[in-house]
């Protein structure tokens, strides 16, 4: 378990972009049970999610045409049964944080690995994401 002066700020930093956090199994379950589309970021405190995953995001969010109709996030390493239980929605892809997946009516239909993260400037990883609302949303 990370000390909460590390995740504190780091959760702040997901509620300011718009993410609303899930930290338990039924949050997940509740969320994710609603119609429409759904995006599911996997948070971690590693530097990739700090440089790459939560600016693109932001980017994204705050600059999309289209949006997805809820924007959620669970927290790898520190939430751990919300982070399994939102994983199990998207079962048939490897493990990875930072991560995300857009599901449509509970249908996976985009994936971010961290691999597609590493490297990347948040721009690029905005426009990933653009890409993918305007596909799917």
């Amino acid at each position: 378990m990370y000390p909460a002066e590390l995740t504190e700020p780091i959760r702040e930093e997901c509620h300011e972009i718009g993410l609303t956090e899930l930290k338990t199994p039924s949050e997940v379950d509740q969320a994710l049970a609603k119609p429409g589309t759904a995006l599911v970021y996997v948070n971690s405190i590693c530097g990739c999610a700090a440089g790459g995953a939560r600016p693109g995001l932001a980017m994204a969010l705050a600059k999309a045409a289209k949006k997805p109709d809820q924007a959620v996030t669970v927290f790898a390493g520190v939430d751990k049964e919300a982070t399994t239980k939102a994983r199990g929605y998207f079962a048939e892809y490897q493990p990875s944080s930072p991560s995300a997946a857009l599901l449509k009516d509970g249908e996976v239909v985009w994936m971010l690995h961290r691999h597609q993260i590493e490297g990347r400037h948040p721009e690029q990883i905005a426009e990933a994401f653009k890409k993918a609302f305007e596909a799917f949303c």
